[in-house]
């Protein structure tokens, strides 16, 4: 069946095109909802594409955070300087994001909205503490990334609401970032287990201050507290990190799919700890 394919060039003709066509399904870039209207796993009368809407997209600096439209793609993320310069977790996570052509087309917003479990961007934006405009006709509200995401393709968007921007403070200078990811190849793989980290090291070499994200080991993007607060004050040597990995393996929640088993996760998502030792030898930002 053919649907319809709505333009609007702001948000009140978006408001508009939502009233009239109230299943229509929003389209960004397209990268996951058309493989999911081909597979007919989504429903929608109409397709409204958020691409000519001017204040979805962009990249902008000020009062100390980096304010991104969710129709930004992820090439443009790549391409912008102050992203590099202060956001480098967030730009590692989009390098390993799909093909260029992907990257072309995806939006960060799309990547936020699909909710995955395995999604890249996910992990580096709960570990650089993200917050999300969520608008609707009556009005704005923004949340944490971490209370956005519900489950498996599952998030507090009200039917009348769309993300409309997402806010990422700037780090603390005096950081190092890592991003990994393990997949069944080396591009264009769905996560297998990633994690995503952001550490800053005292003048004496201990841990100042850490924040850890891993994704494709449970329902949302985990998050180790208790991780961060062993590591805090200790050097990060093979025998502090092992048993941090250790820790990892028993808080982790993964399950069994196609693309690997609970019990290897749980031992991957506690040995890539280990590459926390690159970050020693990475710049600082």
């Amino acid at each position: 069946m053919k649907k319809e394919f709505i333009l609007p060039k702001t948000l009140e003709e978006l408001w508009e095109a939502r009233a009239v066509h109230p299943r229509g399904a929003l389209l960004a870039g397209g990268t996951d909802l058309l493989v999911r209207i081909r597979a007919g796993r989504a429903d929608s009368q109409a397709l409204i594409s958020l691409d000519r809407i001017p204040d979805l997209r962009g990249i902008s600096t000020g009062d100390g955070e980096i304010f991104i439209g969710p129709a930004t793609t992820h090439q443009q993320l790549l391409d912008d300087y102050s992203v590099q310069k202060h956001l480098p977790l967030l730009r590692q996570s989009v390098e390993v994001l799909g093909s260029p052509q992907v990257r072309h087309m995806g939006t960060l917003g799309g990547n936020i909205c699909t909710a995955s479990p395995a999604g890249d961007t996910l992990p580096a934006l709960y570990v650089l503490g993200a917050r999300l405009d969520l608008r609707s006709p009556q009005g704005c509200r923004t949340v944490p990334i971490k209370e956005f995401i519900e489950g498996p393709g599952k998030t507090v968007l009200r039917k009348d609401e769309i993300l409309s921007g997402i806010r990422v403070p700037m780090p603390d200078p005096g950081f190092r970032a890592g991003y990994h990811k393990v997949g069944q190849r080396k591009a264009m793989a769905i996560a297998v287990v990633s994690m995503a980290c952001q550490v800053w090291i005292n003048d004496h070499g201990t841990v100042g201050r850490i924040r850890l994200g891993w994704g494709s080991v449970g329902p949302t993007v985990k998050t180790l507290p208790e991780v961060e607060k062993f590591l805090e004050g200790r050097p990060l040597s093979l025998e502090v990190l092992r048993e941090a990995g250790q820790m990892v393996s028993k808080g982790v929640t993964p399950i069994d799919d196609v693309r690997a088993g609970a019990a290897y996760r749980r031992l991957v998502a506690g040995r890539i700890l280990l590459r926390l030792l690159d970050l020693l030898r990475k710049e600082v930002f």
